[in-house]
């Protein structure tokens, strides 16, 4: 790490004055601090050697050598000779099983493998990555494309552990090493033999490194000494010293069990020559110590041994290095205090002086303090306490849960101190503290703590600087504590007392509130149940858990409050299930996309003007009920609205027939099926039935006018068919036949039912069982209609092939879009599969039928009824100009498709063109007296089908043809029937599909042209006019509305007509229907205000007002003066608290703003008296809060942190020295630019001045820089 100082000429000539001094005086004041050299701060780099120079090496501490980092790839490279190779592929190299073999090993190790055929026609295999990917693979390799050999190598048993090595590491290390499979007998093996599987130079290497490491075991000894236990210490000498230093000598490992194990067994394990001379060498020593040592024994009392073991048996062996004396002590859990003491005889009287002088060093003091004391006597944070161990570190202190006994431990003439100092607190906590008990019933301490404990509990303690107990909930116990002060403690027993007798006459309600209404009451985060809790903050409101699925919501207090949020609770609720009515209206599948309008403009429109939540079915959803939700007159004007668009569209009639409520069910059927074949068979009306708690008998049934008429008739006959005898019968036939069975257009199924006079209802395409037919009707009809059904069904089973003859030129017909005809044909006959030949010739025209015998005939009959339809085919011609082709069409060919489909022809349009001969424009769809003249081809479309049904379509196609027709509409009106962005005129062309021209602004005509077909024009002009009156309506009530009136209120009352962000004026405003517009800023008359909106309404709004202005004028403003530091507490956490006080007094409180000349000025406005009665409390707020903020001052006095610097203090910052002068900066002495002539700059760009890291610079014989280090 280098240090570069960057030194411009201004600096230099600063610095260089700052020095002069000194330089002046040569030497340092002895009252600063030591200068350093330039040569010591900056220490030049070291010189380099001729041998270093050459090596290109750095030296010294600059230069320490750094090792060479490893590659993290590595590349093996290895060969398997043509016999080892287990795959000897034939065919081209790279493309058999060791390719296959290679490209599965460098998938399941990530290594990369490239094989290579050398000239002897074996392996070179090269192998890279990293280096255990690079043995695994090695190790796959060998094992999966060389052939494997085996070899045993027979080892003493002893000695297989140290092969396999701890946790079977060396093992693995060995077999990746040497790519071999090394297998060694289980521990319960008697067999010394282990196997080697592998190529003959792996088995090779494996074996000789197996060998290896039985060599090395077979030199090591290990040897066993059974020594008495008490002379262990000896051998092992004081803090294991002696055997260390044996061990070290000898070379041999030396095991001694420590004191806590009862053994006698001493392991010498190593070399065999260096296990003897180790063994030599402890009999001795234990010999001698035999012969030298006696033993003493000593009465100790057992609560004394523990200073005599020391911390980790420390002082024993203390006691061992200085007298040679060993220690036996009884064990812990042994009544004995007989310590023998085990050494020379000269030795053992200093032994055991040291012994006693030990046991006696420490002593133990028993203090007795009430337990209820014992954390006062710690302190917070343990202060007092720590007050003591800090002076006295050797003393422990310890506490007893539960007892009255505290513990002092330590040298005696410290606990003495600690323990006249633990009396003086004990004896001063007494004098200062006292504690009552109070029995209050358990089930009153949760609502005496309140949340978190902030509502009650704590007020007490900060109040009556008391501590109050209370027992947790599984001690059983209703004994509460209060400690403290002795006054405190009266003042809050009192007041606890007064809690409890509150909370006895407290009363609970249960409400009972659907679960599913719980969240929508709590709101998003419990935004919503705050507020009530906030408007009712003596009541708590208790929801059940969710889980729980529980309606009772329960609410506790005092009796009137629990009364008003019951009553709110209830109106909450009220208004709840009142927006929560909810109708099902069915509409059909159609005309959802026209309820919905572009852009969601319609459904949008409905919604904001009554107010409800409405929701479509999805597109792909089968189902046409839109679900209205909101109040029950919002929900049924939405359903006008939405049914009114459906009538519009089509004509649809809607009717009640009177069916008895107890006949519903049985109408409706199983999962509705009885119900949903009458409504499919009926043109898909809609049949609804009444909720079956309502008791009504009136089914609705809505649809087009000869459907709905047909329905009411089928559902009437059912009805009394039910009433008569009603039976049920249920068979199953696959559901391929079902349409057979019904027949086209429902033929077959409606001649079993007037036959049978059952009802047969077949299952809905998504049902759960979709090969169940179900029957309805009397029984012997039922029994009837089923049997008939059965052969039917019969007959489809019985699978014939047949054919018959279809000329050729009416194949294409058949196959062409995919082959649909033949589908359909599949479809409505049981599943019968009709093949048309793929080749000409002869029998080009043998058509082939399979299926049921039934289905067979009838799809033959079908297909001669096309090709009938087909050789009767005309083509009719018909001239619609061009320019309206697009509008035949529809959007995405729909208009187009519907008309081919219902009329049963193929529409053929002309290609694009100008056409060369010119005809006459058609208006309104009709020809000009000029019809004559030939027709342009581009506006010939041809007509393809029966004749009958040709003239049909042709109609059809004349009808679609757009008209054009003006509608008188006034200029002034135009703008508004636009809209904005033109929003309205698009809805209007999206409704009723028509286009609508609106002439430019500067024609100012009063026509307005609409554009489409006749229907639909004769609709939008309707609509067109309609909108016009209500325009002149609201042009009318416009000018009824624009009434103004004006009233002169002073600007002083101008915040308090508004109110807290326009609370009060949003009221007047919404109460009296009419807008108040105040002054700007700047205006000349600042006290006129402006009504505006219709008289009567403006007359009630002024005089509104009037009242308002009346009351502030009688409203007097006075000051109170309050400490600055109490106005945080007094407004509370975002004004909470000020907000509350104002409204309780009926008072506006301004507190002045940061910085204000007079901080503790606060203005209170309102009626007299509430003035006199808000003052006095924020008064008595202010001494309240003054205690708290004298206490909070004085704690932090003495809780500030030191100064940094010494002197601490004003004028201690780190910026000037203790005189208060500048400080100088880093200074250095005998600096180049100090030398001689050093009174410019140094040259930073010079390579002599700044050298760089290795580069060598021939240095000059004089130089600003001072001599050159040897």
């Amino acid at each position: 790490m280098s240090s570069v100082a960057v030194l411009t000429p201004e600096s230099f000539a600063e610095h260089r004055s700052g020095l002069k001094d000194q330089e002046l005086t040569g030497c340092v004041p002895e009252d600063e601090a030591y200068i350093p050299t330039y040569l010591e701060a900056f220490p030049p780099l070291p010189e380099k050697t001729a041998a270093e120079a050459k090596a290109g090496e750095p030296s010294g501490a600059w230069g320490s050598k750094i090792k060479p980092i490893k590659a993290s790839v590595i590349t093996q490279v290895f060969h398997v000779p043509l016999e080892e190779r287990r795959y000897r592929d034939n065919g081209q190299f790279g493309e058999g099983e060791e390719a296959k073999v290679c490209l599965d090993i460098m998938q399941r190790t990530g290594a990369h493998i490239e094989l290579s055929l050398a000239k002897d026609q074996g392996l070179s295999i090269m192998v890279t990555g990293k280096l255990d990917s690079v043995m695994k693979a090695r190790k796959e390799i060998v094992a999966r494309l060389q052939t494997q050999a085996s070899a045993t190598v027979a080892i003493p048993k002893e000695h297989h552990r140290f092969v396999i090595g701890k946790n079977g590491e060396k093992l693995q290390e060995l077999e990746l090493r040497t790519a071999t499979k090394i297998a060694i007998p289980r521990h319960d093996d008697p067999s010394t033999s282990i196997r080697i599987t592998g190529t003959k130079e792996g088995i090779e290497k494996a074996r000789h490194e197996v060998l290896l490491i039985h060599a090395e075991q077979d030199k090591r000894a290990v040897e066993r000494l059974c020594l008495e236990k008490a002379f262990h210490p000896f051998i092992a000498g004081a803090h294991n010293r002696l055997v260390q230093e044996l061990s070290q000598e000898t070379g041999a490992r030396i095991s001694i069990p420590p004191p806590s194990v009862p053994k006698d067994e001493i392991v010498i394990t190593g070399e065999k020559e260096a296990v003897a001379m180790a063994l030599g060498r402890i009999r001795a020593l234990y010999d001698d110590k035999k012969r030298k040592t006696t033993t003493i024994s000593v009465e100790v009392k057992k609560s004394q041994h523990k200073y005599i073991v020391g911390p980790k048996g420390t002082t024993l062996q203390e006691i061992l290095e200085a007298t040679g004396v060993s220690l036996e002590m009884p064990p812990l859990d042994s009544p004995s205090e007989t310590i023998i003491l085990r050494g020379e005889p000269d030795h053992l009287g200093p032994a055991l002086t040291q012994v006693y002088a030990t046991a006696k060093s420490v002593t133990v003091v028993e203090v007795t303090a009430p337990a209820w004391l014992h954390h006062y006597i710690i302190g917070k944070k343990g202060q007092n306490i720590g007050r003591i161990t800090q002076q006295l570190p050797r003393v422990h202190i310890e506490f007893t849960d539960g007892e009255e006994r505290i513990s002092l431990e330590g040298p005696t003439e410290e606990v003495e101190q600690a323990q006249t100092q633990m009396l003086e607190i004990i004896q001063d906590l007494l004098v200062r503290m006292d504690y009552t008990e109070v029995v209050i019933e358990q089930r009153f301490h949760r609502h005496l703590i309140g949340k978190n404990g902030t509502i009650s509990l704590n007020r007490i303690k900060e109040q009556y600087k008391v501590s109050v107990r209370i027992p947790q909930d599984c001690e059983h116990s209703g004994l509460v504590r209060i400690e403290g002060d002795p006054q405190g403690v009266q003042k809050a027993r009192r007041e606890l007392l007064e809690m409890v007798q509150r909370m006895e006459n407290e009363r609970t309600k249960e409400l009972t509130v659907e679960q599913r209404y719980h969240r929508t009451i709590i709101g998003q985060k419990g935004e919503k149940i705050r507020e009530v809790r906030d408007k009712f903050p003596e009541v708590v409101i208790n929801f059940p858990d969710p889980a729980a699925k529980s309606d009772v919501v329960q609410l506790r207090g005092p009796k009137n409050e629990v009364e008003k949020c019951g009553k709110f609770l209830q109106r909450l609720i009220a208004e709840l299930i009142e927006n929560s009515f909810s109708l099902s209206v069915p509409i059909f599948k159609q005309f959802h996309k026209n309820i919905i309008g572009k852009g969601g403009a319609n459904i949008k429109k409905i919604r904001e003007e009554t107010n409800t939540k409405i929701d479509l079915p999805t597109e792909n959803s089968n189902s046409e009920m839109i679900v209205i939700t909101g109040r029950k007159n919002h929900c049924e004007a939405a359903r006008e609205r939405v049914l009114a668009i459906q009538r519009e569209l089509a004509n649809i009639k809607e009717t009640e027939v009177a069916i008895p409520s107890r006949l519903h069910n049985s109408l409706i059927g199983s999962r509705g099926c009885l119900v949903r074949s009458v409504m499919e068979e009926c043109g898909g009306v809609h049949i609804h039935f009444p909720p079956e708690a309502s008791g009504s008998d009136q089914v609705t049934i809505r649809g087009p006018a000869g459907q709905v008429e047909r329905a009411r008739r089928q559902l009437l006959q059912l009805a009394q068919e039910k009433q008569v005898n009603s039976f049920t019968a249920e068979m199953q036939a696959p559901s391929e036949y079902h349409r057979f069975l019904i027949g086209r257009g429902g033929a077959n199924i409606r001649r079993v039912r007037d036959r049978t006079g059952a009802r047969v209802i077949f299952p809905a395409p998504h049902d759960g069982e979709p090969e169940r037919i179900t029957i309805v009707g009397r029984e012997e009809a039922v029994r009837l209609a089923q049997k008939e059904l059965e052969a039917l069904v019969k007959n489809l089973d019985d699978v014939v092939e047949d054919s018959m003859a279809v000329e050729p030129r009416h194949h294409r017909h058949f196959v062409c879009r995919r082959g649909q005809v033949l589908r359909e044909l599949a479809e409505e006959y049981g599943g019968v599969a009709v093949s048309f030949p793929r080749t000409g010739g002869a029998a080009s025209r043998r058509v082939t039928l399979k299926g049921g015998r039934d289905c067979v005939d009838a799809a033959k009959r079908r297909i001669q009824e096309i090709i009938e339809d087909l050789e009767s085919q005309v083509s009719v011609e018909v001239v619609i100009q061009q320019q309206f082709h697009r509008a035949l069409v529809g959007p995405k060919g729909s208009r187009l498709q519907q008309l081919t489909k219902e009329h049963q022809v193929q529409v053929q349009l002309p290609e694009r063109g100008d056409g060369s001969t010119q005809t006459h424009t058609q208006e309104n769809g009709e020809a000009g007296p000029h019809a004559e003249a030939a027709p342009r081809k581009c506006d010939i479309i041809t007509v393809s089908g029966r004749p009958e049904k040709c003239e049909l379509a042709k109609a059809a196609l004349l009808a679609l043809v757009p008209v054009t027709e003006d509608v008188e509409v006034s200029y002034e009106l135009h703008r508004y029937i636009i809209g904005q962005k033109g929003s309205g005129i698009r809805k209007m062309m999206e409704e009723y599909e028509v286009n609508i021209w609106v002439p430019p602004p500067e024609q100012q005509w009063d026509v307005v042209r609409v554009t489409g077909q006749l229907t639909n024009v004769g609709r939008a002009r309707e609509g067109l006019l309609q909108r016009v009156r209500e325009l002149q309506a609201e042009q009318e009530d416009r000018a009824l509305r624009s009434f103004k009136a004006t009233m002169s209120v002073e600007p002083r009352f101008h915040p308090k007509i508004i109110g807290r962000k326009g609370a009060v004026i949003s009221q007047i405003r919404k109460d009296h229907d009419v807008s108040i517009q105040f002054p700007e800023k700047g205006d000349e008359h600042q006290d006129v205000l402006v009504i505006s909106g219709y008289e009567a309404n403006v007359a009630g709004a002024r005089g509104a007002l009037e009242r308002l202005v009346a009351e502030l004028r009688e409203m007097v403003s006075q000051d109170v003066r309050l400490d600055p530091r109490t106005h945080a507490r007094i407004i509370g956490a975002r004004g909470k608290a000020i907000r509350k006080l104002m409204e309780e007094f009926k008072v506006d409180i301004k507190f002045p703003p940061p910085g204000s000349e007079e901080p503790d000025r606060v203005a209170v406005t309102g009626l007299p008296e509430a003035v006199d009665n808000a003052i006095h409390h924020l008064l008595t707020l202010e001494e309240e809060h003054m205690l708290s903020v004298t206490e909070t001052e004085t704690l932090a006095a003495y809780m500030k942190p030191p100064s940094r610097y010494g002197g601490g203090g004003v004028g201690g910052g780190g910026g000037e020295d203790s005189n208060g002068a500048p400080a100088k900066g880093y200074v250095v002495r005998d600096a180049p630019w100090n030398a001689p002539g050093g009174d410019r700059a140094p040259d930073m760009s010079s390579a002599e001045d700044f050298p760089t890291f290795g580069a060598s610079v021939a240095p000059k014989q004089s130089s600003a820089w001072g001599p050159k280090k040897v």
